[in-house]
C-alpha cells in the first residue's frame, strides 16, 4: 500500500507534506488525518524547519473528507472523525512555522477547510473551492470555521448555501487564497514565500503569528493591549535588537534565536 502522507524536509529549511491519495481524489481518511497531526505535532518542534507546504498529488487537492468512512458507523466514530479533523486545523494555526497551501484541482468540504486553516495558500488557474456538504444533506459546519475566519460573513454563507464552487480568481478576491498563477508558476511561487520567510527571524514569526490568530477572538481594546504587550517583550529580544541595528547601519542582520 502507498503511503497516504509524503513527508520530505528540503535543505531550504522546508517541510513539504504531500497528500498522497490521487485514487480517492486525497479524501482526508482518519488515517491520513492522524498522520497530517503526527507530521505538524513532530515539525513543530524541530528548529530547522521555517515553513511548511502543504500539497497533494494528482488532479485534486482534496476532496474532503471520504465518504466511504461515513456510513452506517457508529455516532462515536463519526466524533472521532471530526475532532481529528479539528485537533489537525487547529494544530496548523499553533505551530510556529507558517503553513502553505499549494493548491491545484478541486479544493473541497474539508480539503476546503484545509486551505483556509492555512496560514497562506497559492493555487493555480483551474483551482476550484467549494463547500457542498448542504448537497448530500451534511451542512459543511466544521469548514466553516476557518473559512468564514478567512472570507467575509455573505460570501462564506453563499458558499456553505449553495454549494456552488468558486474559480481561483474569485478566492484571491474573497482573500481565501493569497496568489493565483499559472501551473508552470506554483512552485516558483511557492518557493518565494518560503525563501522570504527564511531570510527572517525564526523568533519573530513564531511571536507574529501566535498573536496574530490570538487577537482574531479580541474586542479591539483587548487586541491593542495584549500587542503593545507583546511589541514590547518582542522588541528587546536579541534578534529584534539585531534587526534594528543592522537596518541603521545599512547591513544584513544576522540572526541568532529559534
Amino acid at each position: 500500500m502507498t503511503e497516504p502522507l509524503l513527508l520530505r524536509q528540503d535543505v531550504d529549511q522546508t517541510a513539504k507534506l504531500t497528500l498522497n491519495r490521487p485514487e480517492r481524489r486525497n479524501a482526508l481518511s482518519l488515517s491520513l488525518l492522524q498522520e497530517l497531526l503526527t507530521a505538524l505535532t513532530e515539525l513543530e518542534n524541530d528548529s530547522k524547519i521555517r515553513t511548511i507546504v502543504i500539497g497533494a498529488n494528482g488532479p485534486a487537492f482534496c476532496a474532503g473528507h471520504d465518504l466511504g468512512e461515513m456510513v452506517d458507523r457508529p455516532e462515536d466514530e463519526y466524533r472521532d472523525l471530526f475532532e481529528t479533523c479539528s485537533r489537525v486545523m487547529q494544530k496548523i494555526r499553533q505551530v510556529p512555522q507558517p503553513v502553505i497551501a499549494k493548491v491545484r484541482g478541486m479544493a473541497t468540504a474539508a480539503g476546503c477547510q484545509l486551505v483556509a486553516a492555512c496560514d497562506l495558500a497559492v493555487a493555480t488557474q483551474d483551482a476550484r473551492f467549494a463547500t457542498p456538504g448542504v448537497k448530500i444533506g451534511l451542512f459543511c459546519t466544521t469548514p466553516m470555521v476557518p473559512l468564514v475566519r478567512a472570507i467575509p460573513a455573505k460570501a462564506a454563507m453563499e458558499m456553505l448555501l449553495t454549494g456552488v464552487p468558486i474559480s481561483a480568481e474569485r478566492a484571491v478576491e474573497l482573500g481565501l487564497i493569497n496568489r493565483v498563477v499559472a501551473e508552470n508558476e506554483l512552485d516558483e511561487t511557492v518557493q518565494q514565500y518560503c525563501n522570504a520567510i527564511a531570510a527572517t527571524s525564526a523568533m519573530t514569526v513564531r511571536v507574529g503569528k501566535e498573536a496574530f490568530y490570538r487577537q482574531l477572538s479580541m474586542p479591539e481594546s483587548d487586541a491593542y493591549k495584549d500587542a503593545v504587550d507583546v511589541m514590547t517583550t518582542n522588541v528587546v529580544e536579541a534578534d529584534a535588537q539585531e534587526g534594528i541595528s543592522a537596518f541603521l547601519g545599512k547591513r544584513a542582520p544576522q540572526w541568532t534565536q529559534k
